[in-house]
């Protein structure tokens, strides 16, 4: 039987030298199947040993209608996986009479499997002891002298170095493919950023009250130059459009435009986002891989909700911004990086400062040019002009064509207080227009039998109209009726669920407490799951 094994040894090798990862899988069968068939057993097994002792099945191949080994049954027999972890041969030729008393588990499972003979040899990578190659006896007994043993372990070896060239390159096309669909994407918001923001002056920030234009006229004079920017304002007021057109227009708009959520991601993951991290630096580390800063060297960093950032990041952000460096995690070598910052936030940085979440000196360095972002009920006379851009926008995707808004649902618009700010108002009416058949825009609600349409050939003949000086009660209670109706629409969606990425929060485009808030106002509440009677 061991003299059998050895001149094949180097066909085998030969078949693996060079073999494609998408055929390794393919040979490792047909080498287990050689293998039974060599020494004359029933069934032979390649498994992993994880760190933790833990083995798992990856290839077998068994004789036709005999049983396959478990792909897991670690738990069942901690002697033998110990054995396997600490590098030693399991041989045995008569089970399970040869097992030591401390086997109970190994004695159980060879009775139960029918198992007569079993030899399993592991194999050592980089020094730990990874897989192992097993090989059963079902029908008959088998012996396994020295040369036996080796010949196998041979084998093993050979299989465990293509596993190994496997996993490794499937690692890093696993990264690869991150790192190109990461620059694909950013190239692609960039892209689309770009020409959204160009179909006007400013794009998306559209609006011509005294507010808004304060602040374009800001974003102009600021733009051409390299100072950092803080911009300042609620949920859903544009402050990443401002960003862009920041960008856009100053002499680094060539080069990247970058953006960070910093609440959006953990405290674990912002630091090797925003600096990077080495080949090896943490667990998982399997290529080096930039950050977000080296990304926009030479372009625009946009730090979206900065006052999110842990006071711990704050220091680290700091030092970058001071010496114009950045170090990848892992790395003793500092990278020079030439970005221009602007950064956002829904907070009061003040109060942050005074209760300590947010350093003084970082808060400096950012708002060396701060704008404050008006809110929607800020500039009501804005309302219009966002609408109907937003719809003409929209409603072609949307499959509709509106020419009219009456009078009271634009005047219900226009008096409603937007705590979501522009966002909520684009999801409201993007709402409307999938519900409005005709080319009259309608409203969910009561309002929809209200008289009085304003005529016109197209969106931009109606003339936006003039908000009163505050809203009457009524409309205002008609205007909550269509808050109500679209606010649990969206919850229902989202399943009741306010947080997280697809919550309601999200979806509205507001702080999961001002949704708490308005739910209160409206009378939502979630509904409790009905009960059987007893």
């Amino acid at each position: 039987m061991s003299e059998r094994l050895p001149p094949t040894l180097v066909e085998l090798s030969t078949r693996f030298t060079g073999l494609a990862v998408e055929h390794v899988d393919g040979e490792i069968e047909r080498a287990l199947r050689q293998l039974v068939e060599w020494l004359g057993t029933d069934r032979s097994t390649f498994f992993l040993i994880e760190r933790d002792g833990q083995v798992r099945q990856t290839h077998t191949w068994v004789r036709e209608g005999l049983p396959p080994a478990p792909a897991s049954v670690t738990s069942t027999i901690p002697w033998y996986t110990g054995r396997l972890a600490a590098g030693e041969v399991v041989a045995f030729s008569r089970l399970p009479d040869e097992l030591p008393a401390t086997a109970a588990g190994e004695r159980a499972y060879a009775e139960a499997q029918g198992l007569k003979s079993i030899l399993t040899v592991p194999v050592a990578l980089g020094g730990r002891h990874v897989c192992a190659l097993s090989t059963g006896a079902l029908r008959d007994h088998r012996s396994w002298d020295e040369a036996t043993i080796d010949s196998v372990r041979l084998v093993a070896q050979i299989i465990a170095n293509a596993v190994h060239r496997k996993r490794t390159e499937e690692q890093l096309q696993t990264r690869l493919d991150e790192i190109r669909a990461l620059k694909d994407q950013l190239e692609e918001e960039n892209l689309y950023l770009r020409e959204e923001i160009r179909g006007g002056e400013f794009g998306d920030v559209v609006g011509s009250s005294p507010a808004i234009r304060r602040v374009l006229d800001l974003v102009s004079q600021v733009a051409p130059t390299d100072s950092a920017v803080l911009l300042l304002g609620e949920t859903g007021t544009g402050k990443e459009l401002l960003a862009q057109a920041i960008h856009d227009r100053s002499p680094r708009k060539s080069r990247p435009f970058i953006k960070v959520n910093c609440a959006a991601l953990p405290a674990t993951l912002i630091e090797t986002e925003l600096l990077g991290h080495e080949r090896g630096a943490f667990t998982g580390a399997v290529a080096a891989h930039p950050g977000r800063f080296e990304l926009a060297d030479g372009g625009t960093l946009f730090l979206d909700e900065i006052g999110d950032l842990a006071v711990e990041l704050q220091s680290k952000l700091l030092r970058v911004l001071q010496d114009g460096e950045v170090q990848r995690l892992g790395s003793t070598r500092p990278r020079k990086v030439d970005v221009r910052l602007v950064a956002a936030t829904n907070q009061d940085l003040e109060r942050a400062m005074a209760e300590g979440r947010f350093r003084r000196d970082l808060y400096y360095r950012l708002s060396v040019f701060p704008i404050a972002i008006p809110p929607l009920r800020e500039r009501r006379e804005d309302v219009p002009l966002i609408a109907w851009s937003f719809i003409e926008r929209r409603q072609a995707k949307l499959g509709r064509h509106i020419e009219q808004i009456p009078r009271e649902v634009m005047d219900a618009l226009v008096a409603y207080d937007w705590p979501g700010n522009v966002r909520e108002l684009q999801n409201v009416l993007e709402r409307a227009v999938i519900l409005s058949p005709g080319k009259t825009l309608r409203l969910d609600d009561p309002l929809r039998s209200a008289p009085g349409v304003l005529p016109g050939s197209g969106p931009r003949a109606v003339i936006p109209q003039t908000p009163p000086a505050a809203a009457a009660p009524a409309e205002d209670h008609r205007f909550d009726a269509v808050a109500r109706d679209h606010v649990r629409a969206v919850l229902e969606r989202c399943g009741w669920r306010i947080n997280g990425p697809g919550g309601a929060a999200e979806v509205l485009a507001v702080h999961p407490n001002t949704l708490r808030s308005r739910m209160k106002r409206l009378g939502l509440e979630r509904p409790q799951p009905s009960r059987m009677p007893r």
